[in-house]
């Protein structure tokens, strides 16, 4: 419950749309009376309003993404060697400069929230450049301290993270509050090691707010009669103990996203992209903005949200996209699987990385697993296709609708190579006839080989590129020039 204080301040932020903002602009017109008068109606409302809140439930989700270059520049209070990358879709370190950084405009929300999920696309280059992503959040009179959420990908930033104040404090992954906030703000630094490394870069910022009471108000009668029409989802499926030995019981969750990307076409070592997600500061392989963030790098575009009902699920999976459940008891004390659709009769349908021998299109008990989901708050890694129009099929050799007006870059294969590989195969879709070049990296950003520009008309065209000597283990990059247009890829040779 808010106390005299904090419902003074908001009545002084104006707030307006719903009974507290009416209250507190009633209270402001009170002209008479001394302020301890004013201060006992104010403590007499602030009960009224908790109550009547209660009495309502928690207020409802809400999503904001700020996507693309021009969305995250808008209204930002502070940019430094931060600029747009060459194809306007993100933000990057201007040429040669080693660290930059941006404050993103303030964020309001129409509904006040305690608990938030951020989580972001980007990409970076291997271990030798990064970005790091800070939020605050209003507090008292002003602002709280920069909390640090995440980073991507290797810590760059050593020693102890700001993650906690007065107020709140970031749970691994989520953002807890012990009162109700209606904004916030996001900040994100890069670095790189050197200038000639590829630059990192941010695309999307997601920050999914909610009301912690909207988790208590699951109904299971309401979950079991939630019957959405039969689909399916296949994938190649991935037992997480198969994996690896040592680390097989705590890969949950990149395995349930390699899954996810598996369903997409693209294929992933499964070891490799775990000991990618692991986070060396908190211990773990399943931080949920950095598993999301790993998916990015191979051309997903996706975000952690909350899902409340099976209809809402399915209606993401019939639009083409992919969820990963975040689950906890009675089924696992915590545990991520793939949601791979509905049978006929409404119930749900999973991939479980975590059962071996039947893990693939599983049927738990729908109670156990409404429960299990809903109950944890329905948390989830909410994929809505691949980040470009890759996924539109184009093996007619004709653009697709809304093709980029000069060329896109379609995902490498193999990718990842094993050591002896006989070489990578680059695709590119051509909308107008240009000279294409291709270059060709290691993660310190020197020159490893290069494919000389050849005239190719408009269409669909693949690359050949086998490397003069075999590549050890690791991240090299490839960069596509089609005229005055360039795109980068990640290639990762395994062990």
């Amino acid at each position: 419950m808010k106390g005299t204080g904090e419902l003074l301040q908001d009545c002084s932020e104006q707030r307006t749309g719903n009974v507290q903002g009416v209250l507190c602009r009633l209270g402001e017109k009170r002209q008479k009376g001394s302020r301890r008068a004013l201060g006992r109606w104010l403590a007499v409302i602030a009960v009224l309003l908790w109550a009547f809140d209660s009495a309502l439930g928690g207020y409802p989700d809400q999503q904001y993404i700020l996507e693309g270059a021009d969305s995250l520049l808008a209204g930002a209070t502070s940019v430094a060697n931060v600029v747009t990358s060459a194809d306007g879709r993100a933000l990057q370190l201007a040429e040669g400069a080693l660290a930059g950084s941006i404050v993103l405009r303030i964020q309001r929300s129409a509904f006040p929230y305690d608990i938030g999920l951020p989580s972001w696309n980007g990409f970076a280059p291997g271990d030798s450049g990064g970005f790091r992503v800070f939020i605050r959040v209003p507090y008292g009179s002003g602002w709280s301290p920069w909390l640090e959420v995440g980073y991507w990908k290797a810590n760059l930033w050593p020693g102890s993270k700001s993650t906690s104040f007065a107020g709140g404090s970031i749970d691994i992954d989520t953002v807890e509050l012990s009162y109700y906030a209606s904004a916030w703000q996001f900040k994100i630094e890069f670095k790189r090691l050197a200038g000639g490394v590829p630059s990192p870069t941010v695309r999307l910022l997601s920050f999914f707010a909610s009301d912690s009471r909207t988790t208590a108000e699951f109904n299971l009668s309401s979950a079991l009669a939630d019957r959405p029409p039969a689909i399916f989802v296949s994938t190649t499926f991935i037992a997480q103990h198969k994996v690896s030995s040592e680390f097989g019981g705590r890969i949950c969750s990149p395995t349930t996203v390699a899954m996810i990307l598996a369903s997409y076409g693209i294929r992933v070592d499964p070891l490799a992209f775990a000991l990618d997600t692991y986070d060396p500061y908190w211990r773990i392989f399943g931080v949920w903005p950095r598993v999301v963030q790993n998916a990015s790098e191979y051309g997903l575009r996706g975000t952690v949200a909350r899902i409340r009902s099976w209809s809402e699920a399915y209606q993401i999976l019939a639009n083409g996209g992919r969820i990963g459940m975040s689950v906890g008891p009675p089924l696992y004390t915590g545990h991520l699987m793939m949601l791979a659709g509905f049978t006929a009769s409404g119930d749900p349908i999973v991939h479980d990385p975590a059962r071996s021998a039947d893990g693939y299109a599983h049927l738990f008990n729908k109670a156990d697993l409404s429960r299990s989901w809903f109950e944890k708050g329905g948390v989830a890694y909410v994929f809505t296709g691949l980040d470009t129009p890759a996924d539109v099929a184009m093996d007619d050799g004709q653009p697709p609708a809304g093709a980029p007006s000069v060329f896109q870059l379609l995902p490498a294969y193999p990718n990842p190579l094993c050591q002896g590989h006989a070489g990578v195969t680059i695709s590119i879709f051509l909308s107008r006839p240009e000279v294409v070049t291709i270059s060709f990296y290691n993660s310190l950003g020197q020159a490893i080989g290069e494919w000389w520009g050849q005239d190719y008309p408009a269409g669909r065209h693949e690359v050949r590129w086998q490397p003069e000597s075999q590549l050890a283990p690791g991240v090299y990059f490839y960069q596509v020039h089609a005229g005055t247009q360039v795109a980068r890829g990640r290639l990762v040779v395994a062990r």
